[in-house]
């Protein structure tokens, strides 16, 4: 692959590979045929895993622990030619393994008895249809056309159609047909939904078969809305179901992958605002501009990103309508070169809007088209198109048209950098302007964005805000307190499929890679090459043990009498083959890992083995890998070591890391974050927040937000905006109130890296709290002090697991902070926990109720 799976990634390919082992298996033992989805909300980068599962299906992968199916071929599905190509291009960019000719967009002149394996064939509704050549003649429902399940008049001089090919291959006992429907959900909508019933036939028809045709034995459906797969499968015969894979959205929006916040801009009154939402849309695109070329030239980067504009506009649009809008983007912004705007119509012709002439694009050039600043479109890149530049839209539909607002919205969520930008939520930001939508119409576009619109739970981690304003450093923050901030330690979530190995050679790559460690790949291995022999004297019996295992092969022969009739089984046992030995050695590989393994072979040979014979020193030292690979407590003592190394490495070359670019950086925090341990991790300055200012009423009417005084962001009339319940705000009043107290902050609840996180354990599962409040007070030698305080709700199952991390998380820090302090509210008191003390954390340790611990006398009164 070529670029780093995500965690969520690959938890989900692992998922799709097993089962598709199992399918395989069970259709080539039994005929039984398989289905079951991958689901993953907008954004997740369904794409990149299914190369991935590609990739390990062709040509297998150890780190998944998956031996290729030399037969497998992909049917890849969808009903929109566009949206295949664009899935093509995208395989294409994440995978180095598969080639070109390995990924065929079948086209009318397709002709081939069966399919080929080890290939991917792009297929759509339009190439399935009756009037297509590649069926036509083909129709299983007119016994006149068909003998024996063949063609006898085939169109066009075809000696195939393209069902006979699907037919052929299905039969075929050496081949393994899967079918994978990306997008699923579109082509299950029943008859009469959108593009008609001739879609839902066709993707039945695949699925289920039809006449001599059989259905295609494993079904993969690709979709963030999987409903309509799933009813579909259960209405076949003839076709188990495996267990869906489902990715976690929360998991996705936290990988930085997708915007985090999604700005909606309306008008605080009724009338025609489309003119002055325009002209505020461009002005939000020259700002973000300007935001995005500022940041390159922070980093040092040649590129920037060029933001982009969608003006959407109905089906049937006013063409004059959408000319004075582009009138005024021009005047608001007359820098704008003449050749900024395009449009996505389906007639593909070059439009004329007002006195304005706009050629077509197709949509799946956008992205890469920077030349292209404001894109005229309606609904017809709504799904499977890709933009991550497009960062502001001003809609010109009516508020009825909502689900089209938020599917092409959806559609922008995507982060430009597929990364957070560190402590800049303007820039992990995406603006939707809506000139025509009331205060119930927003609600519901919000409500459907919170769930990525798809109907699903609500994202954590992401914000949509209405009308919100920009919040920048404090000017009258000293300097020590960013100091003080920055200094902070912050938590970052395990990875739960950690292998340490991989992770120190990940690590000693990018360190070389930016010249910080030279030959640290060598190094690395050096150091796990003394590790490995340290091991084999340590557990030389269990070694030598497990050496005999790999080098004989033991068994069982069936002895029958003849005379007597009886029979028995004898034992036996023969010396391994080099086919014996290298298998073992390959499984090894997956636990030492395969790179490691390789290196340590080839030393071993050279040192140990007889100069005149290599390739037998080489076989020699494979046994010897192969038997350290069954013998777990070698695997366990490696790993200790392969993370001590690189956790050594992380801590010395943390200063020089911390000079490089938001992007490397960006490379070693996931690096840093492959620990199966919580490991520390630096908190980003935050640069700009968009923070809601009023609360919209359920009339329409907007509460203006309490503003406080003295926060580490602030507007241009140095306040913070901020909605807390009666409580919360209770403990910062009093906490402001405090002598001494010069600033605070809000930590943010999202995962971004300007955000201080505390793991904590909760039924197994490591887990995130991120506590409310840090408080900033000047001491009496001028040294700044910073003050956890978390006020802390007594109603919630997981308040206790909580309290325990950050009792933890003090026990390890308490000497970075003036106080740790857990508050609640109890009765109409507040109690407060000083988790810096020792009898606090042990009476938290021991405690099973919340309630009862706050009540207790570990517990004081806080004053309010």
């Amino acid at each position: 692959m070529k670029f780093t799976l995500k965690d969520y990634q690959e938890d989900a390919v692992k998922d799709v590979l097993t089962n598709l082992r199992k399918a395989a298996k069970r259709w080539h033992e039994d005929g039984d045929r398989h289905a079951f989805s991958l689901t993953a909300t907008t954004g997740a980068g369904k794409t990149v895993m299914a190369a991935a599962v590609f990739e390990a299906l062709f040509h297998g992968d150890d780190n998944f622990d998956f031996e290729p199916d030399p037969g497998a071929v992909v049917i890849w599905f969808s009903d929109d030619p566009a949206l295949n190509a664009q899935s093509h291009f995208r395989l294409r960019e994440a995978s180095d393994r598969l080639t070109l000719s390995d990924l065929v967009i079948v086209q009318n002149t397709f002709n081939r008895e069966k399919l080929e394996a080890g290939k991917v064939y792009f297929l759509n509704t339009q190439k399935l249809s009756k009037s297509s050549l590649l069926v036509r003649g083909h129709d299983p429902d007119d016994p006149g056309v068909e003998t024996d399940g063949r063609q006898t008049v085939m169109p066009d001089m075809r000696a195939f159609t393209i069902w006979d090919t699907i037919q052929n291959t299905i039969e075929d006992p050496d081949l393994t047909l899967y079918l994978v429907l990306d997008e699923a959900h579109r082509g299950m909508k029943a008859s009469g939904g959108n593009g008609g019933g001739e879609k839902p036939t066709i993707v039945k028809r695949l699925i289920n078969g039809s006449g001599s045709v059989p259905g295609i034995p494993i079904v993969l459906g690709i979709s963030a809305t999987v409903e309509r797969f799933n009813a579909a499968m259960a209405d076949m015969q003839g076709r188990a179901t495996l267990p869906n894979v489902v990715v976690d959205s929360g998991k996705v929006q936290a990988s930085g992958l997708l915007k985090d916040t999604i700005i909606l801009d309306v008008p605080n009154e009724v009338g025609q605002f489309d003119t002055v939402l325009v002209r505020r849309g461009t002005d939000k695109l020259k700002e973000i501009t300007a935001a995005w070329e500022e940041y390159a030239k922070q980093q040092d980067d040649a590129d920037t990103v060029a933001p982009l504009m969608v003006l959407q506009v109905p089906n049937s649009p006013d063409h004059d309508e959408i000319g004075r809008a582009l009138d005024t983007i021009y005047e608001r912004w007359p820098e704008l070169g003449d050749d900024a705007v395009a449009h996505v119509f389906g007639d593909h012709t070059t439009q004329t809007f007002g006195s304005h002439s706009i050629p077509y694009i197709s949509p799946e050039r956008v992205q890469e088209s920077t030349w292209v600043r404001v894109l005229i479109a309606k609904d017809a890149i709504s799904t499977g198109w890709d933009c991550p530049r497009a960062e502001v839209m001003v809609s010109f539909r009516p508020a009825k048209d909502r689900t089209h607002i938020t599917q092409l919205l959806g559609r922008m969520v995507r982060t430009p950098l597929a990364r957070r930008i560190p402590g800049n939520e303007r820039l992990n930001a995406v603006d939707c302007l809506l000139p025509f939508f009331d205060a119930q119409s927003v609600k519901d576009v919000a409500k459907a964005l919170m769930s990525g619109g798809d109907g699903g739970e609500e994202l954590p981690g992401r914000r949509v805000l209405v009308n919100p304003d920009e919040m920048k450093p404090n000017p009258a923050i000293p300097e020590a307190v960013w100091d003080k901030l920055l200094s902070l330690p912050s938590q970052s979530l395990p990875k739960r499929q950690a292998k340490p190995v991989k992770r120190l050679t990940s690590l000693a790559h990018e360190l070389a890679a930016d010249g910080l460690l030279p030959e640290a790949g060598k190094k690395a291995h050096a150091e796990m090459h003394k590790v490995l022999n340290a091991a084999r004297e340590r557990y030389k019996s269990e070694i030598a043990k497990a050496r005999k295992t790999v080098m004989t092969v033991e068994g069982k022969s069936l002895k029958t009498d003849l005379e007597t009739r009886e029979m028995s089984f004898d034992d036996f046992l023969e010396a391994a083959d080099f086919a014996v030995i290298d298998d073992a050695y390959r499984r090894a590989g997956r636990t030492i890992s395969p790179d490691l393994a390789t290196s340590y072979s080839e030393s071993l040979a050279k040192a140990e083995g007889d100069d005149g014979d290599l390739e037998a020193a080489l076989i020699e030292a494979r046994v010897t890998v192969a038997a350290l690979g069954l013998v777990p407590e070698v695997k366990e003592y490696l790993e200790t070591e392969a993370e001590s190394l690189a956790n050594k490495w992380l801590t010395n070359h943390r200063i020089e890391i911390k000079s490089l670019s938001d992007e490397r950086q960006e490379v070693y925090r996931q690096i840093r974050e492959m620990s199966a341990h919580p490991l520390d991790v630096d908190l980003a300055k935050p640069a700009s927040w968009m923070q809601p200012t009023t609360v919209r009423e359920a009339d329409g009417s907007e509460t203006p937000l309490p503003r406080f005084e003295r926060h580490l962001l602030c507007a241009e009339d140095g306040m913070f905006p901020e909605d807390f319940n009666s409580w919360e705000g209770d403990v910062l009043s009093a906490e402001l109130k405090r002598a001494g107290t010069i600033a605070w902050y809000r930590n943010p609840s999202r995962a971004s890296q300007d955000s201080l996180g505390v793991t904590y354990e909760d039924g197994g599962d490591v887990k995130i709290v991120r506590p409310d409040f840090i408080f900033f007070a000047k001491l009496a030698d001028g040294s700044i002090a910073a003050d956890i305080v978390d006020p802390h709700g007594t109603q919630f199952g997981d308040s206790i697991p909580k309290l325990k991390g950050l009792a933890k998380y003090a026990a390890t820090y308490g000497e970075t902070f003036r106080r740790i302090d857990a508050i609640a509210k109890v009765g109409e008191g507040f109690r407060v926990l000083d988790l810096k003390e020792e009898a606090v954390r042990a009476a938290v340790e021991s405690a099973t109720s919340v309630k009862a611990l706050y009540e207790s006398a570990v517990a004081d009164d806080y004053a309010v």
